[in-house]
């Protein structure tokens, strides 16, 4: 796809996210108007032509709406600056700029950094109108705390910024001005008695964040956006270390994860409260691990020890990206076996999704459970397994989550001695038999073996589909074309009678 084209793919994947309607309403509204054939069906903007897409711009015109798509092309402008300066001249960038260009090109930049910044809240820092590779590299990390606002809203209530000393800049509380929900404090560590401290509002902090910003200055963070978005602040200059330290399969390591594998250190104990400054320290630590390493080195990221996992631990099993609207109660229909929920607040920026832990009898139950619930396998940013499920609410309502394991199969194994014991008294099995697994790999390539199965039939009945579908549209095509001809041949008979009707005059 040519650049410009992406321009406009990306203009209007951002406008269906922002839920922005022009004058023929959204995307999908647009669709049904403009073509009579396929409508919504074929919704993804990647997918339709060059004019589809401009035809659909077109229809917005209000001020607000121009200035957003004018933001968006003033992103991909940067983008292209910095890429062409970098191709040309990649012995002169600086590691810093080199992150910084990583950090744009990362797919998930347009969908995540694209803010609506044309609001008048919204402070927008000023770019340089050429990129020079000669420019400061002077960085700053920050970081944010929300809290749930009764509107349903996250509001900011706490900023740090430290400089690449790891000095603190800048450390205040922010009163949100409007009533709270929940303060999270578990994962903020914020009160309600923080709050008689706290007498700056969002302006006064953009004031004196702006204070501390110029147009060269790169701000560093983990996620950064989801702070940037609190903040109501627009930079150009940024590195995410969530996109730097991308896995070879695309996901994201948490920042907790990040410190233990490349910085030797937990950032956070279980249960623990956030802190602004220790995870604005650990971002600003991780880039500058990544430049002394050589930005162009791959950093391998250490596998956890789940050796190490206690026994109680392995009895769990995580349950995420639950949607908020899903009742506690129909969560224990996913699962077989006999277990307890305990839930777990929502995370930084993630107000309509939060996790729980399932929490077993033993690790083999947990480990039964999550063989035998129905689910597609993969792994998280951890490297963990886990299954994506998807199945309907009682209100009809199909929603999906994720069910993962505490530590990789092999720690199951690992039973206390004394339970070993039990189970080789009761087990009519020799210890030889126990320890052989080309059972276990027989049986794993079974299940393989039915899942493909499965996949091939629900393959099968795909393409049945499709063919029903194309006979479907043939038909409907035969008789169109057969009423226009009937239409055709009415006209025609309409009008000979017409020339009778004036012959006979």
């Amino acid at each position: 796809m040519e650049e410009h084209e992406q321009v406009l793919v990306d203009m209007v994947k951002l406008a269906q996210k922002e839920g922005l309607q022009g004058g023929n309403g959204s995307w999908k509204q647009f669709l049904n108007v403009y073509d009579r054939k396929f409508g919504s069906s074929l919704s993804d903007p990647a997918r339709r032509p060059r004019e589809a897409l401009v035809s659909f711009l077109q229809t917005f015109t209000e001020k607000a709406h121009v200035k957003f798509f004018a933001h968006i092309l003033r992103k991909h402008t940067i983008w292209e600056a910095m890429e062409k300066v970098g191709k040309e001249s990649p012995d002169k960038e600086s590691p810093e700029q080199r992150l910084v260009r990583l950090t744009v090109e990362d797919p998930y930049y347009m969908l995540k950094y694209s803010f609506p910044s044309y609001d008048k809240e919204w402070l927008v820092t000023k770019v340089r109108k050429k990129i020079k590779l000669t420019c400061s590299n002077s960085m700053l990390a920050i970081d944010c705390e929300m809290v749930l606002c009764e509107d349903g809203t996250d509001a900011l209530v706490r900023v740090c910024i430290v400089d690449q000393d790891l000095q603190v800049k800048l450390d205040e509380l922010v009163n949100p001005c409007k009533p709270i929900a929940d303060y999270r404090t578990e994962i903020t560590g914020v009160t309600a008695d923080d709050f008689n401290k706290a007498c700056c509002s969002l302006a006064d902090i953009q004031k004196n964040v702006k204070k501390l910003l110029s147009k060269t200055t790169i701000l560093v963070g983990h996620s950064l956006y989801n702070d940037l978005r609190a903040l109501r602040l627009d930079h150009a200059r940024v590195i995410d270390t969530s996109f730097v330290f991308r896995t070879p399969d695309g996901l994201s390591p948490s920042l907790n994860y990040l410190c233990k594998s490349l910085l030797g250190y937990e950032l956070r104990k279980e249960a623990t409260a956030h802190s602004c400054y220790d995870d604005a320290v650990a971002a600003m630590k991780l880039v500058l691990a990544k430049m002394e390493q050589g930005v162009g080195n791959n950093m391998p990221l250490i596998q956890e020890n789940t050796k190490n996992v206690p026994e109680s631990e392995m009895a769990k099993l995580l349950v995420h990206r639950i949607p908020i609207s899903v009742p506690t109660e129909e969560l224990y229909g996913i699962l077989p076996g006999n277990f307890i929920f305990e839930q777990k607040p929502p995370k930084k920026g993630q107000s309509i999704q939060h996790s729980a832990h399932a929490i077993f009898n033993s690790p083999q139950e947990a480990h039964q459970a999550f063989e035998n619930v129905q689910g597609h396998l993969e792994k998280d940013k951890s490297g963990l397994p886990q299954k994506l499920i998807r199945f309907k609410l009682s209100s009809g309502e199909i929603v999906g989550l994720y069910v993962r394991k505490m530590a990789e199969d092999y720690s199951l194994h690992q039973v206390s001695p004394k339970r070993k014991d039990i189970q080789d008294e009761n087990s009519g099995h020799s210890k030889k038999q126990k320890m052989d697994p080309c059972d276990d790999h027989l049986q794993e390539i079974e299940t393989l073996k039915q899942e493909l199965g499965e996949k091939d039939n629900q393959c099968d009945d795909c393409l049945k589909e499709i063919e029903s579908l194309k006979k479907e549209l043939t038909a409907k095509d035969f008789q169109v074309s057969t009423q226009d001809k009937i239409i055709a041949e009415l006209k025609k008979k309409l009008t000979e009678q017409k020339r009778s009707k004036k012959q006979g005059w």
